[in-house]
């Protein structure tokens, strides 16, 4: 969802030349698989698109990308793990470190009901807008 709202907000802003996204789990859960159907229903419903198959992060994702932004500190964890995550550490984030009603955990909502995948489209989309935000004033 939320590899989907931020490509989503760079193509509204006429950025996506500029950009790269994944996203992908730190579990190898669903590999392969298409993004849950509550999720999907959602998005469209939003009128955001999404164009996604399930993959496990890698050791080289912290090279290749500027930034990693895990949705709770149990993936912050498992991501620095990886062999060479204290090389990339500054890189990994906390999506709700750009939250601006303040810090914790994205709620994971796959054991819920489609009101849990509301409220987690709202955060990411608040939080997405202030990392959005965030990259424009460092002219990234």
């Amino acid at each position: 969802m939320a590899e989907a709202i931020f490509n989503h907000k760079i193509k509204e802003l006429k950025l996506e030349d500029g950009f790269q996204s994944d996203s992908c789990g730190t579990g190898n859960y669903h590999v392969g698989g298409l993004a849950d159907h509550r999720t999907i229903f959602l998005l469209k419903k939003s009128g955001v698109e999404i164009n996604h198959v399930v993959r496990q992060l890698q050791d080289e994702d912290l090279e290749e990308f500027d930034c990693v932004i895990a949705m709770d500190k149990n993936n912050h964890n498992n991501i620095m793990r990886l062999p060479s995550a204290n090389k990339y550490a500054d890189k990994v984030k906390l999506m709700r470190e750009y939250d601006p009603k303040g810090l914790g955990d994205v709620p994971d909502p796959y054991h819920g009901v489609e009101r849990d995948f509301q409220e987690v489209f709202e955060i990411l989309d608040r939080s997405i807008d202030s990392f959005v935000a965030d990259l424009k004033s460092q002219n990234v």
